[in-house]
């Protein structure tokens, strides 16, 4: 699920220690512990294995990196390629050649480092400078990456991740006294639920709730594919690259053995599974523990809740008992067999995706269906903790904020037909169903019937699936719209208590000035003892790059430090202005002649500044400014 450029699905930041207030913060915050859990193809992975490529000057050796070396991947694919895929049955190695996930913080910064390419494939460096900066201790910092290429049961099976990742939350707080604050981004999101389901099946009922509220203090869920990713499927049949120079087709074929290929599929939010603790405990009819029903809103709905059905194929009909021979025969062969047949177009919806319809439906006309179905049973059908094709209740967790980019246009749904080539470039997507400003468009700039959502996704979720969160909130919520960038408060728009039906969107009627990035903030006005849950919506924040966000990093700091002050006045921390907290955010205003934001920065020349905004810095420190946020 990616764009066109290297994309790196990633996960999420970490903001945890210590300062005190007065000079310095009040809240213990050198006892927190921040866990970042990486999203796709978000974690470096490395040789395992002495392979021997001939033609290339270049080998792999172990731990030379796989994912991601720009340089190997170009002189030896084919060696490469070995390295990266998986068994697509059962997610094995390649004989030749093994890659394993490597570890630390270095695992998520850069995935390709290098002077050109580092920059490129960066991914949570910036995150790590912003944490030095406000003095954030090393120890604080934990990066628990894993192999992405995986089904979430075959994490737990082969690498024991889970066991490992609660015993990472164990060890966070006997080393620093205090729960973690845990940072998901995208597929990481996924893992983490997962995690807290597999976690019922290893703690006494009443001993669960008990150990989440000691280790896991607040859960920070960014570019979260709650109800799964469009692109998914589009990777899936006719391939995603995500900017590296490979073919479509090579790229299909790599990412079609990964049992993470399925993870990210839609699937409709009507549709469920049974509880695990009923499963666990039924005792034995296996038909019982993977019960899957819709009810009644799905079959009365269009398009399982989606703006449009995810899949428009286009196949040849069938004349007499002869069946369409597959794609995996030539090119000639499959020509010949569009002669003979008529066109037909099938639509599915994301239910008819999730659950395997559309898999068997194109059976004959793909090799790679029969393959995904096996996946799609045992890894995620039957799947004896959790099926994550399933929509996701609010984790019974203290403190919640999932946050999204809206706005953005995003791609809602496909027009497949086959291209007259062999697999793997047997099928061309002829177009593109857009979602932008709260209506459909084609790849041609049409507009199209559905049911669109108030605004548009992040450019690779969309939004329909982003804020299925919005659900997580109580039956009052306060709106807040404030920009984005640093301000004054004279552009904030509040709206209190809200009604909010489960199930239905929060839509704010406020208004909005064209020049201007937003961030719209719904918090809970009521909500169960104990719990907050908050949504925030960025206007315009990229997929990849939201984690990058200055405004992102800001908001984030500010809520866990007024989180953890022991004077706080509010629930949340107050929206009604920014200023800066950062050198970096002082800037000179040329208009005026000045540095910007007088109150609080001033022009304070040191050697080595190149221009009159590196000149211009904080007047006071940190500390003295968040005091104003308490």
């Amino acid at each position: 699920m990616r764009g066109r450029h290297v994309v790196f699905v990633v996960s999420m930041i970490l903001l945890a220690a210590g300062w005190n207030v007065s000079g310095e913060f009040a809240g213990d915050y050198s006892k927190l512990s921040g866990i970042i859990i990486p999203g796709f193809a978000s974690t470096q992975l490395r040789a395992w294995s002495i392979l021997d490529c001939p033609y290339s000057p270049l080998d792999f050796n172990p731990l030379d990196l796989v994912w991601l070396d720009t340089t190997k991947l170009l002189s030896a694919v084919n060696c490469w390629l070995k390295c990266m895929m998986l068994d697509p049955y059962n997610q094995t190695d390649h004989s030749e050649c093994k890659s394993r996930p490597d570890s630390g913080l270095s695992a998520i910064t850069e995935l390709d480092p290098g002077y050109i390419t580092g920059p490129l494939s960066s991914v949570w460096k910036e995150w790590i400078k912003w944490c030095i900066e406000f003095g954030i201790e090393a120890n604080a910092i934990i990066a628990v990456p894993y192999d992405w290429r995986l089904s979430p049961s075959k994490l737990e099976e082969r690498d024991l991740y889970f066991h490992k990742l609660k015993l990472t939350f164990e060890t966070a707080l006997k080393l620093r006294g205090g729960p973690s604050i845990v940072f998901a981004h995208s597929l990481g999101n996924n893992v983490f639920r997962y995690f807290l389901e597999w976690l019922k099946l290893e703690i006494a009922p009443k001993e669960y709730r008990r150990w989440l509220d000691d280790h896991i203090h607040a859960y920070f869920a960014v570019g979260a594919p709650l109800l799964g990713a469009i692109e998914t499927v589009k990777a899936t049949l006719s391939g995603a690259t995500f900017g590296l120079p490979v073919s479509e087709g090579t790229a299909r074929l790599m990412f079609n053995t990964f049992g993470s290929s399925i993870w990210m599929l839609p699937f409709s939010k009507y549709c469920t599974t049974d509880n695990v603790y009923r499963r666990h405990f039924s005792g034995g009819n296996r038909k019982n523990h993977h019960a899957y029903h819709c009810d009644e809103h799905e079959h009365r709905s269009d398009y399982s809740g989606w703006p449009t059905n995810i899949i428009n194929i286009e196949v040849p009909s069938i004349r007499g008992n002869e069946a369409y021979p597959s794609f995996v025969e030539t090119a000639q062969t499959n020509s010949s067999g569009m002669e003979c047949g008529f066109p037909m177009q099938l639509s599915f919806s994301a239910r008819e995706v999730s659950d395997g319809t559309f898999f068997k439906a194109i059976k004959d006309y793909d090799p790679d269906s029969e393959r995904l179905l096996h996946l799609l049973k045992k890894s995620y059908h039957d799947d004896p903790i959790l099926n994550p094709l399933t929509p996701w209740e609010r984790p019974p967790l203290k403190n919640i904020f999932c946050i999204y980019g809206v706005d953005s246009k995003t791609e809602v749904g496909y027009y497949f037909a086959p291209s007259g080539k062999p697999y793997p470039d047997n099928w061309i997507v002829t177009d593109v169903i857009y979602e932008f400003v709260g209506s459909l468009y084609s790849r041609s700039g049409n507009l199209v019937e559905g049911n669109p959502g108030a605004t548009s996704g992040d450019e690779t979720v969309p939004y329909h699936s982003l804020s299925w969160c919005k659900n997580w909130l109580g039956a009052k919520v306060n709106i807040t719209r404030t920009p984005q960038s640093e301000h004054d408060g004279s552009d904030v728009q509040v709206h209190r208590n809200k009604e909010h039906q489960h199930g239905e969107d929060i839509i704010p009627n406020m208004t909005r000035l064209p020049t201007v990035k937003y961030i719209t903030y719904y918090e809970d006005s009521e909500s169960f003892p104990g719990t907050r849950t908050a949504v925030w919506e960025l206007d315009k924040a990229n997929h990849r790059n939201i984690v990058r966000s200055p405004a992102l990093m800001r908001e984030l700091w500010l809520e866990m430090w007024h989180d953890i002050h022991p004077d706080k006045k509010s629930k949340f921390v107050t929206k009604a202005k920014r200023g800066p907290l950062r050198d970096e955010d002082c800037y000179w205003d040329y208009g005026k002649a000045r540095c910007a934001w007088p109150e609080h920065c001033e022009y304070r020349y040191l050697f080595g500044d190149v221009h009159l905004g590196q000149s211009c810095r904080l007047k006071n420190s940190t500390s003295h400014l968040l005091s104003h946020y308490v």
